[in-house]
């Protein structure tokens, strides 16, 4: 699971996104699961204060599952395993709801009325999964994703949701405005004859 993300760290990046005025936002840096927290607990904070639907889409249930475990605070790991089976869960005056990128799993959430709501937190993964695993995908997705806008994921909360956070490592979208948190610093990666070290590996110990 890794080091938890510090309650400072944690509040600053929440109230940098309720003071943010964009509607449509874009956290692009690397750090998957330390910007979950930050974005999940955005939600539940503005579900307090504005009462109603929220979505989260996150790219499929493999990523959800390595989201449940590895969130950087306690709350949002435990809050997302408990919305994974059902995915529909109340808090509060709200109701959250779970769903994927594929619109075969948007059974719950493309039947709520829209002005019910209130706002979307979208997942994209960082990494590239293996290639037989994308084939099999793109077999059981052909007849539903086909026709469909690229991005639709995206396009069709961002339509009408009044707000929405979109976490997506080194992709861009023209209609997303980006904020970075600056606690979240870039890795330093240094190279040799062609192969990167990361920060663990001490210099003054090689040859």
């Amino acid at each position: 699971m890794g080091s938890e993300l510090s309650k400072q760290d944690l509040y600053e990046g929440v109230k940098s996104l309720v003071d943010h005025t964009a509607n449509h936002i874009h956290l692009p840096q690397h750090k998957l699961f330390t910007l979950f927290s930050i974005g999940f607990q955005y939600l539940l904070f503005n579900s307090t204060k504005v009462p109603g639907a929220y979505i989260i889409r996150i790219e499929d249930s493999l990523l959800a599952d390595k989201l449940c475990k590895k969130a950087k605070d306690q709350t949002t790991r435990k809050f997302l395993q408990s919305l994974m089976l059902p995915r529909k869960l109340k808090y509060g005056k709200s109701i959250f709801y779970l769903d994927y990128f594929h619109i075969g799993t948007w059974n719950l959430t493309k039947d709520i009325p829209r002005d019910k709501i209130k706002g979307a937190l979208i997942v994209k993964n960082t990494t590239t999964r293996p290639m037989n695993e994308q084939v099999i995908e793109e077999e059981e997705t052909d007849v539903l994703m086909q026709n469909l806008p690229k991005d639709y994921f995206l396009s069709s909360l961002t339509d009408f949701v009044p707000r929405t956070i979109t976490i997506a490592f080194d992709e861009s979208f023209d209609e997303l405005e980006k904020l970075e948190f600056p606690f979240i610093k870039k890795d330093v990666e240094k190279t040799i004859s062609g192969v990167t070290l990361g920060n663990d590996v001490s210099w003054d110990k090689i040859d």
